[in-house]
């Protein structure tokens, strides 16, 4: 029995007992809260329910809670259901009923988890979208890690999920970069407002390479080859880490080709046409605080060039006509302005600002000795996704980035990521993941077959405690689904490898020396092997590796 399925009986119990007094049935909520007492020794599971509804149908919460528990006493797969306090509920379940976990987990598998909260649903994830100008600084490669495991962990709920790169070919940075790429070319130093560090000088070279003639052409010309060459060069290049950090995407979208198609200029007749743009000193102007904005925007400058704002008004559009319900926005920490603006021009359009949703994420920090890490080898100036993955490699990268909820700036200590301990989280949850696979090396090895497992031999604490933890992850990933937290599966996978090395070293699993192969041996190996396949769900969903041996 699952904390789900125990919300279900219970709400089905207390439903029942209002009947049977005349009370009023409407007050339940739709799900009852079912949650582990922090002290094991008051029960498996409590619930607050008879305080919850009480007043509502007008009696004592303790006298309900006293319905409640002489119904649930009676019900299969309760052990025992005792009153604490103003009416807390603690719940015992029997131990053939929490044995259950394990058998739906071994016969659920890598389906373990999935549920059906967004089904029908069709979001448009949009993440990393760095500029084609350098590579993927920290701030990116913390939405690379968090974005793909939000994208595995929304379709667990049976969300059709697209995941989308914003290529960002339009507009001064390109021009910026182009520059730079011309500078290095000639061997002068990068403009003052450009970019610089040996990946230019790089890219540089690889154009001169594909077009040795280019320094010899005219100014515009040779400005277009650097543009041109060198932004598919450094896109290809931002595709092939990304690759190679587990990170693809469905959909790499042009910014360019919304002004090439007509799309921005579309956007804004519309807006135009509908009373939302004014002009004002020559520009025109989002009418966004009619919106909830902080500020009316600038769309079209004075000079007649569109602001950045008219991109990413005709981009939610685009998302829109190609059917999405959700458009879910990945940004850094400087774009929390975004938040108003997008929702404003959703609403502009006429549309539900809800279809627009805002991630914004915090700021990373490389340690090493206590001291930051500044300075990167390849790019000058930022620490880069190559730089880390070469550091501390890419599971311990994906992990430390996905571990702390995005609204917290992180500091990724070296030292910290790179040892082989117990205090570093990832090798901890990959370490409790090799020793089950070994576990069950060991019992193949000695003709042991995990048939017919008895669940109700599992009574000692620690065996309760990973069976209950067991039980939580379906849970764990709808809430990380539906709060776009995929640092709530890290943090659990820590405390289910706890539970697990905790059960380890309690309880024999295998026989020893001459001892007959048992009922409890067989049970416990189940166990194992449950808790083998949670981890390695639980670690798919974060884009890390599951080892079979460390």
């Amino acid at each position: 029995m699952t904390p789900a399925d125990l919300a279900e009986l219970l709400r089905g119990t207390a439903a029942k007992v209002l009947v049977e007094r005349g009370l009023d049935v409407s007050v339940l909520p739709e799900t009852l809260t079912v949650e582990r007492p922090r002290n094991p020794e008051h029960g498996d599971y409590a619930t607050n329910v008879a305080m919850q509804v009480a007043k509502k149908v007008g009696t004592n919460p303790r006298e309900l809670a006293g319905w409640l528990a002489e119904a649930l006493t009676a019900a299969e797969g309760i052990d025992s259901a005792d009153i604490a306090g103003p009416g807390f509920l603690n719940i015992r379940l029997a131990a053939d009923a929490q044995g259950a976990i394990v058998a739906k987990i071994l016969d659920e598998g890598a389906s373990f988890g999935s549920g059906h909260t967004l089904d029908g649903k069709k979001i448009n994830l949009e993440f990393v979208s760095a500029n084609p100008t350098g590579p993927i600084h920290l701030g990116g490669t913390r939405w690379a890690a968090v974005g793909d495991a939000l994208g595995r962990i929304l379709s667990t709920q049976g969300a059709a999920v697209t995941r989308e790169y914003y290529f960002n070919d339009h507009g001064a940075q390109i021009d910026r970069f182009s520059r730079s790429l011309i500078a290095a070319a000639k061997g002068e130093p990068a403009p003052e407002d450009g970019y610089a560090g040996a990946y230019i000088a790089d890219i540089a070279a690889q154009v001169q390479q594909q077009r040795p003639d280019v320094l010899e052409l005219p100014a515009g010309e040779q400005q277009e080859v650097f543009r041109a060459i060198g932004v598919d060069l450094m896109f290809a290049h931002i595709k092939r880490t990304l690759h190679e950090f587990g990170v693809d995407f469905d959909v790499y979208f042009h910014e360019n080709s919304l002004f090439e198609s007509g799309a921005v200029e579309k956007a804004v007749e519309t807006l135009k046409d509908s009373g939302n743009l004014f002009q004002e000193d020559g520009a025109w102007w989002l009418k966004s605080t009619d919106f909830g904005d902080d500020k009316d925007r600038v769309v079209i400058k004075s000079d007649g060039n569109a602001a950045y704002i008219a991109g990413d008004i005709a981009y939610f559009q685009d998302k829109r006509s190609r059917g999405f319900d959700l458009c879910i926005y990945m940004l850094g920490a400087d774009h929390h302005g975004y938040i108003g603006r997008l929702k404003a021009a959703a609403a502009a359009f006429g549309d539900d600002p809800d279809t627009v949703e805002v991630l914004i994420g915090q700021m990373v920090n490389l340690v090493r000795d206590g001291v930051a890490v500044k300075m990167s080898k390849r790019a000058g100036t930022v620490i880069t996704l190559d730089d880390l993955v070469e550091a501390i490699g890419v599971d311990a990268s994906r992990y430390a980035m996905i571990r702390s909820s995005v609204d917290s700036s992180i500091d990724i200590d070296l030292e910290l990521w790179t040892s082989t301990g117990n205090e570093n989280p990832v090798y901890y949850v990959q370490y409790a993941h090799a020793r089950l696979s070994a576990i069950a090396r060991n019992a193949a090895d000695l003709g042991i077959a995990v048939t017919e497992p008895d669940f109700s031999l599992l009574v000692s604490e620690q065996e309760g405690d990973l069976i209950r933890t067991l039980g939580e992850y379906p849970r764990v990933v709808t809430s990380a689904a539906n709060l776009r937290e995929p640092h709530r599966i890290a943090r659990y996978l820590e405390e289910l490898a706890g539970a697990y090395h905790r059960f380890y070293g309690a309880c024999r699993i295998l026989p020893q020396g001459d001892e007959e192969v048992g009922p409890l041996h067989i049970a416990r190996l189940a166990l194992c092997d449950a808790s083998r396949q949670v981890l390695s769900n639980g670690l798919a969903l974060l884009g890390v590796s599951a080892p079979e041996q460390m």
